[in-house]
C-alpha cells in the first residue's frame, strides 16, 4: 500500500491514466445501468401489454362458451372450464403460457386446478385478491417454478374473473406467460454493453496512457537534465522533435540552459579570479608589511626619546599596522577556504577546559565579568585546538566591544552527537535585519565601524565551523542581549556529509 501511495504521489501519469479509467469506468457504468433498465422497461411492458390482450381475447371466447351453455346443467358448465385447462394441459407447454382455475369463489375451500403443477406463491397474492375483488383484466410480475423444482423463470400473470351464468358461480382465471424468451434478450444485452464498455475502458486506458506519455516524456527528461544541471553537468540538453509546443519548450529550455551555463562559467571565472587577486596580494604585502612593522616597531620603542606630536605617530602606525597585519592574515585565510585548501589538526578538545581558560583571562581592562555554565563534567570532541579558540577568541573580543554589556556567559550543552558553546552577553542586542547580515564578509554594524574591525572575524569563524561539520548560529533581542552558539559535532563529519548545527542547549533569545 505505501509502494501504490508513493506512486500515486511521484507520478503524473499513474494520476491521469486512474482518473480517466475511473471517470470512463463511472460514466460508462451509469450509461450502461440506465440502458439496461430501459431495455428491460420496454421487454416487460411490451409482454405484459401483449398478454394481456391475448387474455383479454381468451377471457371473452371463454365467457362465450359458459353463455352458451345457459340451458346446460351446471356440471356441463364445469366441463367447459376444466376442458379450458385442459387443452393447454394437453399441448405439453407449446401454448407459450400455464393456466389456473380457481373457483367457485366464495367457497371455504375454494377448489384450484392448472396445467401445470406450479409452486406456491407462481401466482402473486396481490393480484389474486385484485381479480377476486373486481371485475376487469389485471398483470402483474412474477417468477414460476414448477412444484418441487429450485429452478424458476419470470413471467407476466394477467388473470380475469368468469361468471357461469347457470350457477352464478364466479372462477378467478390466471394466465402465467414466460418472459424466457425476454430474459435471455436481456441477458445478451448485458453481455454486450459489459463486454462494449470494457472495450472502451481498454481503449480509453490505452489512449490516455500513450496521450500522456507523449506530454510527460518531455517535462521527465527536462526533470532529468535539470537533477545534471544541480550536479554542475551543464553541458546536457534536450532533444528537439518537429515544430509543435513540446519542440518550442524544448527549445527554449535549452537557451535557457545555454544563458546559465554561459552566466555561471563567467560568474566562476571572475569568482576565482577574485580569490586569485586576494590571495596573490595577500601574499605580496606579506614581505614589505614585515618590513614596515619593523621600521613601525623600531620608532614604536623609541618613542620615549620623540616629541609629543611624532612619539603619537609612532603609536598611531604601530596600531594600524598590527591591524593590516590581522587584515592579510584573515584574507590569506579566507582565500584558503575559498580554494579548498583549509584543513583540520584534529585533537581532543575539551570545550569546557577551553571555557574556563578563557574566563580566567584578564578582562578588567574591557568591564567584563565572565562566568561559565555547564561546566560540571567534560565536554570533548574531536578539533582544531586552534581553529576553536579562535573562534571564542572573536565571539568573546566582539562581545567586549560592540555589546556594551558588563557581563558575559560562556554556557556549555552536549547531547550524544554534538557539543554546543555558548557566548552570551546581555548589552544592546542586533535586528533582525543585522543578525541576517552578521556573518556576510566586510560587514560592519554601526557600533563597530566606530571601534573599527575588519569585518570578517565572524565571516571566519563560521568557515571554521562548517570545516568540523559543526555550525554557527545567532540569536538576539534588541536591548536585551545577543548569543553566539557554536556547536561542534563529536568526530567531524566526512566532506560533504550533513552539518551538525542544531545547538545541544536551548537559546535563551531565540
Amino acid at each position: 500500500m505505501r509502494r501504490l501511495t508513493r506512486l500515486w504521489r511521484r507520478s503524473i501519469q499513474v494520476r491521469v491514466v486512474t482518473s480517466t479509467v475511473a471517470l470512463s469506468t463511472l460514466f460508462i457504468g451509469a450509461t450502461g445501468w440506465a440502458l439496461i433498465a430501459d431495455v428491460a422497461d420496454s421487454l416487460a411492458a411490451t409482454r405484459r401489454d401483449a398478454a394481456a390482450g391475448e387474455v383479454r381475447l381468451a377471457i371473452a371466447s371463454a365467457q362465450s362458451e359458459l353463455d352458451a351453455t345457459v340451458e346446460a346443467t351446471p356440471a356441463a358448465q364445469v366441463q367447459v372450464l376444466n376442458s379450458l385447462v385442459d387443452s393447454v394441459t394437453d399441448t405439453e407447454g407449446d401454448a407459450g403460457y400455464e393456466l389456473v382455475l380457481e373457483g367457485p369463489l366464495g367457497a371455504d375451500d375454494v377448489p384450484v386446478r392448472s396445467s401445470l403443477a406450479l409452486s406456491r406463491g407462481s401466482v402473486p397474492a396481490a393480484l389474486r385478491r385484485t381479480v377476486v375483488e373486481r371485475d376487469g383484466t389485471y398483470a402483474a410480475f412474477s417468477r414460476v417454478a414448477a412444484l418441487g423444482s429450485d429452478e424458476s423463470h419470470p413471467a407476466v400473470v394477467v388473470g380475469s374473473r368468469l361468471h357461469a351464468p347457470r350457477t352464478g358461480d364466479t372462477y378467478a382465471l390466471f394466465y402465467l406467460f414466460s418472459m424466457a424468451d425476454q430474459e435471455r434478450a436481456l441477458t445478451l444485452v448485458k453481455q454486450a454493453l459489459v463486454l462494449g464498455g470494457g472495450a472502451a475502458i481498454l481503449m480509453v486506458s490505452g489512449i490516455s496512457f500513450l496521450v500522456s506519455r507523449q506530454v510527460l516524456n518531455p517535462v521527465r527528461m527536462a526533470r532529468r537534465i535539470a537533477e545534471r544541471y544541480a550536479k554542475g553537468e551543464l553541458d546536457s540538453r534536450m532533444a528537439v522533435h518537429g515544430e509543435d509546443d513540446i519542440a518550442r519548450l524544448s527549445t527554449s529550455f535549452n537557451a535557457m540552459a545555454a544563458s546559465l551555463q554561459s552566466q555561471i562559467t563567467r560568474l566562476e571565472q571572475l569568482s576565482i579570479l577574485q580569490q586569485r587577486f586576494v590571495s596573490d596580494v595577500s601574499h605580496e604585502l606579506r614581505t614589505p608589511l614585515t618590513t614596515v612593522q619593523m621600521a613601525g616597531g623600531l620608532l614604536f620603542e623609541a618613542r620615549d626619546r620623540f616629541d609629543p606630536v611624532t612619539a603619537r605617530s609612532a603609536e598611531l602606525l604601530k596600531t594600524e599596522l598590527d591591524r593590516f597585519e590581522d587584515l592579510l592574515v584573515n584574507l590569506l585565510d579566507l582565500s584558503r577556504f575559498d580554494a579548498g585548501a583549509a584543513h583540520l589538526e584534529l585533537d581532543q578538545v575539551d570545550l569546557v577546559e577551553m571555557a574556563k581558560e578563557f574566563a580566567d583571562d584578564d578582562w578588567n581592562a574591557t568591564g567584563l565579568d565572565v562566568t561559565v555554565l555547564g561546566a560540571d563534567e567534560p565536554a570533548i570532541v574531536e578539533a582544531d585546538r586552534r581553529r576553536v579558540q579562535r573562534i571564542l577568541r572573536n565571539l568573546i573580543t566582539n562581545a567586549a566591544k560592540y555589546s556594551g554589556s558588563d557581563r558575559l556567559e560562556l554556557e556549555v550543552g552536549q547531547v550524544d552527537d554534538r557539543v554546543s558553546l555558548v557566548v552570551r552577553d546581555f548589552g544592546r542586542g542586533i535586528t533582525d535585519e543585522e543578525a541576517r547580515h552578521v556573518f556576510d564578509r566586510f560587514w560592519r554594524a554601526d557600533p563597530a565601524r566606530a571601534e573599527g574591525g575588519t569585518g570578517l572575524g565572524l565571516a571566519i569563524s563560521r568557515e571554521d565551523a562548517h570545516l568540523h561539520g559543526g555550525g554557527l548560529r545567532v540569536y538576539s533581542r534588541p536591548g536585551e542581549g545577543t548569543e553566539f552558539i557554536l556547536t561542534l559535532p563529536r568526530v567531524p563529519f566526512a566532506e560533504g556529509g550533513p552539518a551538525v548545527d542544531q545547538p545541544a542547549v536551548r537559546p535563551v533569545f531565540e
